[in-house]
């Protein structure tokens, strides 16, 4: 079953939120520990206690750490291109207002006729049933 275009946006924007969130949490998570120095270790108390005491930090290797990041955003870049894929099919996009207003008109007048052939169709059906239930009273007598 096919999406229609502004659902088809909203969980791709959906799944974009995801992702950043989900790489976030991987490069604050595995990001290779380093130690932090101060010129002034005497004006700033001393030397830095150690940043990463999270039991929640597992640092990656350096080579493959990189290779996570390099493949996160290669992922979002693709979820962003799939999004102004979207986009760009959306009716109306590179039409002038007025153009997008007689499109408006033509489609209400259209559902106008529709409408009206549904009315009809439903009147002949109403008749057509108050025949049948006719015939069928006169059987029964």
């Amino acid at each position: 079953m096919s999406t229609d275009p502004l659902t088809a946006i909203q969980t791709s924007l959906d799944q974009l939120a995801t992702q950043f969130y989900a790489s976030l949490r991987y490069l604050s998570s595995h990001h290779p520990s380093s130690s932090l120095t101060h010129t002034n270790n005497a004006a700033a108390g001393g030397p830095y206690p150690p940043t990463d005491t999270s039991p929640l930090h597992r640092p990656d290797s350096p080579a493959t750490f990189v290779a996570a990041q390099k493949e996160l955003a290669q992922d979002l870049v693709l979820k962003v291109q799939e999004i102004e894929t979207l986009i760009e099919k959306l009716p109306g996009l590179g039409e002038s207002v007025e153009s997008q207003e007689g499109r408006i008109r033509r489609l209400e007048e259209e559902m106008r006729v529709v409408e009206a052939g549904r009315v009809d169709a439903v009147r002949e059906r109403e008749m057509c049933m108050e025949i049948v239930e006719e015939v069928v009273g006169r059987v029964k007598r």
